[in-house]
C-alpha cells in the first residue's frame, strides 16, 4: 500500500515514538515533539541518505531516536506502506547509538528493549571523544560535535573516517556560524532544550559552513551541504560526506 509523504510521515512519528510511553511521559512527548519538528528526519528517508546501509552508527544518539525512526521506517515498509515517489526504505542490520548521558541511554534501553534484545540495535553510555567507533555503513551525528573543543572535533572526524567502509557515508549536521540571527537563534534555542534534558551547557564550539566542508575535504571526503532548516528558524545545514574513490 502507498502512502503520500505527508500521511506517512505522521504515521511513521506516531510508530516511532508510541515505544517511549514505556520510558516515560516525558521520553514520550519528546519523542513525539522532536520526530515531528525537525526535518532531519523525514528529510533521511526522503533522500535515501541511509538506503543500502547495513550497519549505523549514531553518536550523540540521545534516547535513541534515529534508531526507533528507523525501525519503525523498516517495519512499515515491511507491510508494503511507504511512498512511491522515495527511495527504498533502509534495511540496517544494526543500529549502534553513542550517548553521553547515562539517562538518555536508560530511556533508549527501555523504549527500544524488543529491538535491543533482538540484536537489532545496542547503545552505549561513553563520551564520543574516546568511546570505540568499530566499523560501520553510515555514520550520523546531529547537532552534537559543536559541544567539543575543535581540536576534539577533528579528532573525532579522523576517527570516523577510519570506522567507515569504503563506500561509507557521514551525515553530519551542523549549525553555520555565519548563519547571522538564525545561527544566534539556534543556539539559543540549543541551551534551552539542553538545560530542559539535564544538561549543562557550557562554550559552544562552532565554524562557518565553508571551514566545516574544508574540514571534512582535507580527510579525504566529497562534500554535499543540504539546508536543513525547513520549518524552522535556524541555520542548519546537513553534510553529506562521502569518501572520495581511491584512483
Amino acid at each position: 500500500m502507498t502512502a503520500t509523504p505527508t500521511a506517512f510521515v505522521k504515521h511513521l512519528i506516531s510508530r516511532a515514538a508510541a515505544p517511549y510511553r514505556a520510558a516515560g511521559l516525558y521520553a514520550w512527548f519528546f519523542a513525539r515533539g522532536k520526530l515531528g519538528g525537525d526535518p532531519a528526519f523525514s528529510h533521511l528517508l526522503a533522500a535515501g541518505l541511509l538506503t543500502g546501509r547495513r550497519r549505523i552508527l549514531d553518536i550523540g544518539c540521545g534516547q535513541g531516536l534515529l534508531s526507533a525512526w528507523l525501525l519503525a521506517a523498516q517495519a512499515a515498509s515491511a507491510k508494503g506502506i511507504w511512498p512511491v515517489s522515495w527511495p527504498s526504505a533502509p534495511q540496517p542490520s544494526h543500529i549502534r547509538g553513542v550517548e553521553l548521558m547515562a539517562h538518555d541511554v536508560a530511556r533508549a534501553d527501555s523504549a527500544l528493549a524488543p529491538a535491543v534484545s533482538a540484536g537489532q540495535a545496542s547503545f552505549v553510555q561513553a563520551d564520543m571523544c574516546s568511546a570505540d567507533f568499530g566499523q560501520t555503513d553510515a555514520v550520523v551525528i546531529l547537532d552534537v560535535l559543536h559541544y567539543v573543543p575543535l581540536a576534539a572535533q577533528d579528532e573525532v572526524l579522523a576517527r570516523v573516517r577510519r570506522s567507515l567502509s569504503p563506500d561509507g557515508v557521514l551525515l553530519l549536521r551542523v549549525g553555520d556560524a555565519a548563519g547571522g540571527l538564525r545561527f544566534s537563534i539556534s543556539n539559543w534555542v540549543d541551551h534551552v532544550v539542553t538545560t530542559l534534558r539535564g544538561h549543562r551547557l557550557g562554550i559552544l564550539h562552532c565554524r562557518p559552513l565553508t571551514a566545516w566542508q574544508d574540514t571534512l575535504r582535507q580527510l579525504g571526503f566529497v562534500v554535499e551541504a543540504q539546508s536543513m532548516s525547513q520549518g524552522t528558524p535556524f541555520a542548519n545545514v546537513l553534510l553529506v560526506a562521502r569518501l572520495r574513490p581511491v584512483s
